[in-house]
């Protein structure tokens, strides 16, 4: 062991003493600042993914949308499944509609499904809490758990669909009864704003209520593990028009760009903040280390005068800033990864303290607290946080290494 590194951790951990103040406050400000760093990125992290997993799940890789409405859906869907990359392929239409039941309304989006083809694209039956799946027909629907509850609709009630259509035959002087159909099952998909206000009917109902005949407004697209999106909506990009005018494919990150922009750039403006952390916390370490030198003058004197070279003398505070950064990164890691970890009860405990279970429920865009930590993420912590703290030591390790044997051996 170099001397420059056993005599670092004399000084930081000097014999008789369990833990030095000083040690402790210096890497107390580091493990905090990880910690704190570790926790935020998560929760952002948790954010991005469960988005990108409730866009995909409810929209597919790719989604092809056309201008108005496609007419000959077979023969598109059978040029977007013959396309590389593409191992499922189901056709959707979807619109507002007024829903009734018990004279309560609401206003869902209607999503017209091929019962047949959804769950090659889509785990819609991971996503039924009550009810099935295979029961929906043309006489049936399908709601989202809190829309249910809103109107105080569960399995086997029956709910009034209202089509703007119903307009359109008012005005030529022509009757449309609303459809009454039956609930065969609740889903939900864990985000509040979808659990409230999407419901699910079959392709022909839908069809029917937007007087679509046999067309479609789109297709979802599921891609193969490993093909890239992008790659495969430009493919079929470039076929489309054969078939069909006017239709488009896009991928799921082309199709959310701006929103999934805004998250990328809220994480790194916390990162960026946060950072700061752990530059306070580096200036804890310079001042410690520089105490240590003042106190210490005589100390680096005789080691001076015995031999020991400037740069030794500097590697030695080095060392002490590099022990710290380490220990304290690692401690904050702990931390972080605990807290993550016991998330949801901290945030149930503290709105139950507080009193604002009602609040996050109804504001609160999830059902539970998401968190997840990239590697890059995790290791551009941990390097930026170890090489902050190195920096602390450098001011030190420089002072130090100035003094003269002579003049440190004769300091009061």
């Amino acid at each position: 062991m170099p001397w420059s590194l056993y005599l670092a951790l004399k000084q930081l951990f000097p014999s008789g003493k369990l833990f030095p103040f000083f040690t402790f406050i210096s890497m107390a400000g580091v493990t905090l600042g990880v910690a704190l760093l570790i926790v935020s990125i998560s929760v952002m992290g948790g954010f991005g993914r469960e988005i990108k997993r409730m866009i995909v799940d409810t929209q597919g890789d790719v989604q092809v949308q056309a201008g108005a409405y496609l007419a000959n859906v077979e023969e598109v869907a059978e040029v977007i499944a013959e396309t590389p990359g593409v191992v499922g392929v189901s056709p959707y239409a979807e619109g507002v509609v007024m829903l009734e039941h018990n004279n309560m309304p609401a206003f869902p989006a209607l999503q017209g499904i091929d019962v047949g083809r959804i769950n090659d694209v889509i785990p819609l039956d991971s996503y039924i809490r009550a009810g099935t799946l295979d029961h929906l027909d043309d006489d049936s629907i399908i709601l989202s758990s809190r829309l249910a509850y809103s109107i105080g609709a569960r399995i086997g009630t029956y709910v009034e669909v209202y089509s703007p259509l119903l307009l359109e035959k008012i005005k030529a002087d022509e009757v449309m009864l609303p459809r009454e159909l039956e609930v065969v099952g609740i889903m939900e998909i864990g985000h509040q704003s979808l659990d409230s206000s999407v419901v699910l009917v079959t392709l022909r109902r839908m069809q029917e209520l937007y007087g679509l005949d046999e067309g479609v407004h789109g297709f979802s697209v599921k891609l193969e593990d490993g093909a890239d999106p992008d790659a495969v909506a430009r493919a079929l990009n470039q076929r489309l028009p054969e078939v069909a005018p006017r239709t488009y494919a896009r991928s799921w990150m082309d199709s959310n760009e701006d929103f999934l922009f805004v998250v990328q750039l809220e994480k790194n403006m916390i990162f960026f903040l946060l950072i700061f952390i752990i530059i306070v916390a580096a200036f804890s370490v310079t001042s410690s280390l520089l105490i240590a030198v003042v106190r210490k003058t005589r100390e680096i004197g005789l080691l001076g005068a015995m031999g020991g070279r400037a740069r030794d003398i500097a590697l030695c505070f080095c060392w002490q800033a590099l022990i710290i950064g380490v220990s304290g990164t690692a401690a904050g890691v702990v931390l972080g990864k605990v807290v993550v970890h016991y998330r949801n009860n901290i945030i149930a405990t503290f709105t139950k303290l507080t009193g604002s279970e009602e609040a996050l429920v109804r504001f609160y865009e999830f059902s539970n607290l998401p968190a997840y930590l990239s590697s890059n993420d995790f290791w551009l912590i941990v390097g930026l946080a170890i090489t902050i703290s190195m920096l602390a030591g450098l001011l030190p390790a420089w002072r130090a290494a100035r003094l003269q044997p002579v003049e440190a051996l004769r300091s009061e």
